[in-house]
């Protein structure tokens, strides 16, 4: 592994930087993760040979046709068993030449997300059947229309940095329509990339119809490719997903970037210990950006590993546990280690609203994934009760929450202006303290990022307004801006060309205030 570890270690430490989307005074927020290894490097080496025994000596079952030509054309074979066999040539000659020069593109520039070795992004992201109503404050059945709402809300979030598909639009009739107009929802909702999934291969053709004629044509999608798939190939424990495996072929083919995507549950479809548990999710992912990368060399694959913790007293998700903080974080390792642009999941609480235990689920695992260096944390906002509920409210506190994180990211500056023993000393002979000093003023909006509903203010401040809390202010703050912020993204004429090409069921009377 020492000629990937090279190439990985080209640009490690460089810190890409970007300004908030308003342009506001405020601290510069960097993108730059990478600070927190887990593991040793031979504890990543061992992982590594453990899944080139399991991929070379074991192999991967229910391969659909279109999958072992790939890989039996390229060196591997199928055993009298049935399982696909990936010889450790082919999986380093692939670790070789997967590409690392990705970049996930917005409608427009600023939202652009450079996936370089040290790049961090929160976002969205789940597929949650049931959404918390901000009027009922009760569950319900989510829809399309919600599914819009979630995309422009994400739209008017600074720190939620990309919009990946949050909830099913359970009132489409059939897959081919929910992966329709789930494409045109979010396309129609945000500037911000957008990442969606395709039920079958042959709904891939018509998800890169629709990109190619918003974007102006294939060329001009191919240059700005601002939406990627979700793709989950693997049905654990070490066979293929028959139709996403297909899926994935297509996306690759089509030049669509794909997220090579992996759900082993420890403990249940995966083993039981971290180790083991990422030695079979590496395996897996492994596998399917060989093929993305079999079936098209330039596809933009994105290892997306992402296993998740079972509580074993019941069988379900833990996702807000400490054990799954510390998962993700070695498997965001693992990717950087073989240099690959990666995704992975953080944010997974297991709590069925934004309280307390959703905080502290949230902060925990987001930011050790962010410190870990993951290029994208998805399911980072709005996502509640193990993934399988949404909500509004949740979006807009866990926006503050992003905020914070991502300043945390920030290199401590050394500098002469910041390390001036002379200011120190006569300062404190002078005023004796710091607040009323000329660098503390000019530093006050630069190098501080101040939250938009988290309560700073004093007891007797706080009680004369009554008291409120970060929920009540939350929800005040949703329904503000689901009430008014309608971007235009996409205009009349191209929303014509678009519902004269697809079956769009969005009414676009519901696309602009009442």
């Amino acid at each position: 592994m020492s000629e990937l570890r090279v190439r990985n270690s080209r640009g490690k430490r460089r810190a890409r930087e970007s300004q908030g989307p308003t342009g506001d005074a405020g601290p510069v927020l960097t993108t730059a993760g990478g600070h927190l290894n887990i593991l040793s490097d031979s504890d990543l080496d061992r992982i590594h040979e453990v899944s080139l025994a399991l991929l070379g000596d074991f192999g991967m079952s229910d391969a659909p046709p279109v999958v072992t030509d790939l890989v039996c054309g390229a060196g591997g074979k199928l055993t009298d068993e049935g399982r696909l066999i990936f010889p450790a040539d082919l999986v380093t000659r692939a670790l070789t030449e997967l590409r690392r020069d990705i970049a996930l593109l917005g409608r427009t520039p600023r939202h652009d997300l450079t996936l370089d070795t040290t790049s961090v992004y929160l976002g969205s992201g789940g597929a949650a059947p049931m959404i918390l109503d901000l009027r009922s404050g009760r569950y319900r059945a989510t829809t399309l229309a919600d599914l819009y709402d979630a995309a422009r809300l994400v739209d008017a979030l600074p720190h939620v940095q990309f919009f990946a598909r949050s909830l099913v639009a359970r009132d489409m009739e059939n897959d081919r329509l929910l992966d329709l107009n789930t494409c045109y929802a979010a396309l129609a909702g945000t500037t911000k990339h957008v990442i969606v999934s395709a039920s079958s291969a042959a709904h891939v053709a018509e998800i890169a119809a629709m990109c190619h004629l918003v974007a102006g044509g294939t060329a001009e999608f191919a240059a700005r490719p601002f939406l990627s798939l979700n793709i989950n190939h693997v049905a654990p424990p070490m066979r293929f997903s028959h139709e996403a495996a297909e899926v994935l072929v297509a996306a690759a083919r089509a030049g669509i970037p794909c997220m090579v995507n992996t759900f082993g549950q420890m403990g249940a479809s995966s083993p039981v210990t971290v180790a083991g548990c990422l030695a079979q999710s590496n395996s897996e992912t492994l596998a399917g950006m060989i093929i993305a990368w079999l079936a098209n060399p330039d596809t933009p694959a994105i290892y997306g590993a992402r296993p998740m913790v079972t509580d074993l007293r019941s069988g379900g998700m833990a996702g807000g546990s400490g054990e799954q903080a510390l998962l993700t974080a070695a498997t965001v390792q693992m990717a950087r280690h073989y240099g690959l642009p990666n995704s992975t999941i953080a944010g997974a609480t297991d709590s069925k609203m934004a309280d307390a235990q959703a905080g502290f689920e949230k902060a925990l695992s987001i930011t050790m994934a962010a410190q870990a260096g993951a290029n994208l944390v998805t399911q980072a906002a709005g996502m509640q009760a193990g993934l399988m509920g949404a909500s509004f409210e949740a979006y807009v506190i866990d926006n503050d929450m992003l905020g914070a994180i991502r300043r945390s990211l920030a290199p401590v500056e050394i500098s002469d202006e910041a390390l001036d023993p002379k200011m120190i000393t006569d300062t404190i002979r002078s005023e004796g303290h710091f607040l009323g000093h000329p660098q503390t003023f000019g530093r006050m909006k630069t190098d501080f990022l101040y939250p938009d509903l988290a309560d700073r203010r004093s007891i007797e401040d706080w009680e004369t307004a009554d008291s409120p809390n970060i929920n009540l202010r939350a929800k005040q703050e949703a329904t503000r801006l689901l009430a008014g912020h309608f971007p235009q993204v996409v205009d009349a004429a191209l929303d014509t060309a678009l519902r004269q090409a697809f079956d769009i069921r969005l009414p676009q009377s519901r696309m602009r205030p009442p």
